[in-house]
């Protein structure tokens, strides 16, 4: 029988392991500012985002892979915001090409995993990273409003984060859209059940929007919008980074 290889290339190394040497540790600390600075440099220029997480498993054609696609369409023309994914396959494809397909911008944050992620083709810009907690603050960084599509464990990571730094006032009380009922019912029902426990507050619940309707959606994030901020364009950006490169 074959050998199965692993999931992770044994050359490759797993910084959360343990502790290693101090040199090591140095590399790696420099290792983490060179991402960061790969990703500010590369999406300082984007302009306002809204961030749509979701399953990278549904296919064209799926419920949730068009409804990503006709909302993110309309977030994009309607409000002239850009859409941010973490740019691979599934509801982050239907995101990307939502915006793409209405005249709006189009940016990914795509990550590097052991089946080789990629980017999928309607970006019109991206950043590659290598760990995940880099590119997850630069998802969060750029953005306004945050959407949630049905996913796995690493949507569900994306949108208890998110919440957490909404809820914490880490980032400001930006609006969280949750998009399909009938998938998230029974976590707003925990949700509900962690409120009767003094988990967390009543006001908490109100910190997302769980709907199936893209004009609800579409007002939600609009009206905080509207009401927080106003967009100033710089005249003549000044490219200290060497962006444009």
């Amino acid at each position: 029988m074959a050998k199965k290889k692993p999931l992770i290339n044994s050359k490759e190394p797993v910084f959360l392991e343990g502790p290693k040497s101090r040199s090591f540790e140095l590399r790696f600390a420099f290792q983490v500012l060179w991402e960061f600075l790969r990703g500010f440099r590369g999406l300082h220029f984007i302009g306002p985002c809204v961030t749509v997480f979701g399953s990278a498993r549904f296919k064209e054609g799926h419920p949730h892979y068009e409804a990503a696609r006709q909302l993110s369409g309309r977030i994009a023309s309607e409000l002239g915001l850009a859409i941010m994914t973490g740019g691979g396959p599934g509801i982050m494809e239907a995101a990307n090409r939502g915006a793409r397909e209405a005249g709006g911008r189009s940016v990914g944050c795509n990550i590097v995993l052991p089946h080789e992620q990629r980017e999928n083709p309607y970006l019109d810009k991206f950043v590659t990273i290598r760990y995940f907690f880099v590119r997850k603050v630069l998802l969060l960084k750029y953005s306004y409003a945050f959407v949630i599509f049905p996913g796995g464990f690493g949507t569900m990571d994306e949108f208890f984060e998110t919440l957490t730094l909404v809820q914490t006032r880490t980032i400001e009380n930006f609006p969280i859209v949750v998009m399909g009922k009938e998938f998230f019912q029974p976590l707003r029902d925990y949700l509900e059940f962690m409120v009767t426990q003094g988990t967390i507050s009543p006001e908490d619940m109100n910190l997302l929007l769980l709907t199936d309707d893209p004009d609800e959606a579409i007002a939600h994030i609009s009206r905080y919008i509207t009401t927080n901020y106003k967009v100033v364009k710089r005249s003549r950006p000044v490219w200290w980074l060497l962006e444009r490169s």
